[in-house]
């Protein structure tokens, strides 16, 4: 567990209502501490949603651009900073994946000039990964949205329920659905 991820879970709903308000001040203390405590695992959950790690980088310092011209604009988050970053994060990959949609581009894949020795095992994991980023696409926007934040920012049940103002049965269920799918999609069946 990265340091990052373990403050996420130590700030209690209190003392995120006092940083939030310390933000609104455009504290710069307050700001560091917001970009320091949520990046990694906002981070984390934009990278599960798009794969790619520079864009995932871009796409985080969005996240928190949004964040700096919010507080600026006294249109900041009132309740909960963690569910306004991930609510922002969710929308900024969504957007990306609609401008991909209208614009497509072939990507230059540097990773196979890589020290890896053994060509078939670079192509084997980058396939693989296209098809699980394939599969993925192929779930509901909610399912994509439960997996991302319960295993690309590795968040509790409880967390995401709150998160996403579900219930924790919602939750589960939706992750089940989205498991089972991913599973039916990603067998050997499937794929052939």
């Amino acid at each position: 567990m990265t340091t990052a991820s373990f403050a996420v879970r130590m700030l209690t709903v209190q003392d995120e209502l006092t940083l939030l308000a310390r933000a609104r001040q455009l504290d710069p203390d307050a700001l560091g501490l917001i970009h320091e405590t949520y990046y990694a695992p906002i981070f984390r959950y934009v990278s599960f949603r798009v794969g790619d790690r520079e864009t995932a980088e871009d796409l985080t310092s969005e996240v928190f651009t949004r964040l700096l011209t919010a507080l600026r604009d006294r249109n900041a988050p009132q309740n909960t900073l963690r569910g306004w970053l991930y609510g922002v994060a969710a929308r900024v990959v969504s957007d990306h994946h609609r401008q991909a949609y209208r614009a497509p581009q072939t990507e230059l894949d540097e990773s196979l000039a890589s020290d890896d020795h053994d060509p078939a095992d670079i192509v084997e994991k980058k396939l693989t990964q296209e098809t699980l980023q394939q599969a993925m696409k192929e779930l509901t926007e909610e399912q994509r949205h439960v997996l991302s934040l319960r295993f690309g920012s590795g968040l509790p049940i409880q967390d995401v329920a709150r998160t996403l103002g579900k219930t924790e049965g919602a939750i589960k269920q939706l992750q089940a659905r989205a498991v089972a799918a991913l599973a039916r999609k990603l067998s050997p069946q499937a794929v052939e």
